[in-house]
């Protein structure tokens, strides 16, 4: 049986949740302007820091749309580049980095799902391309 290495899941979380930031950052931007945005996803990357120093959650109150994906895309940011640290700490960065650097492929997809933007069959090549590279990096 094939043994997972110890940066491996916390590396995949750390791609999903750098991807899903992606999402949300757009979704966002849609109900709020870029600088505000920015400004309320800096309060989700200290909700999370709070939480992981404090080991306790700080949940805020936030009722507008707009506020509340950036609050998302914020604590996935900041909650993937925590686990990022334990993948690197536990793996070779040359391996964890350009892993986790493949982020960009969730937002791919879900822009694609969530979005219905388009991918070319050009840009298709280039994400099987990315999976595989994936499978090798990991192996």
């Amino acid at each position: 049986m094939l043994r997972t290495p110890e940066w491996f899941i916390p590396a995949v979380v750390t791609l999903i949740l750098w991807g899903v930031w992606g999402l949300f950052q757009k979704l966002a931007t849609n109900h709020m302007a870029p600088r505000d945005v920015y400004l309320v996803a800096v309060v989700g990357m200290i909700a999370v820091a709070l939480v992981v120093l404090a080991t306790s959650d700080s949940p805020l109150q936030l009722n507008a749309r707009g506020m509340s994906l950036a609050l998302l895309a914020g604590i996935c940011s900041s909650l993937g580049g925590f686990l990022f640290l334990h993948a690197v700490s536990r793996g070779k960065a040359s391996i964890v980095i350009p892993f986790t650097a493949l982020y960009p492929l969730v937002t791919i997809i879900l822009s694609f799902t969530v979005l219905n933007e388009t991918i070319s069959a050009k840009q298709g090549m280039g994400i099987v391309l990315a999976f595989i590279s994936m499978v090798l990096l990991a192996g």
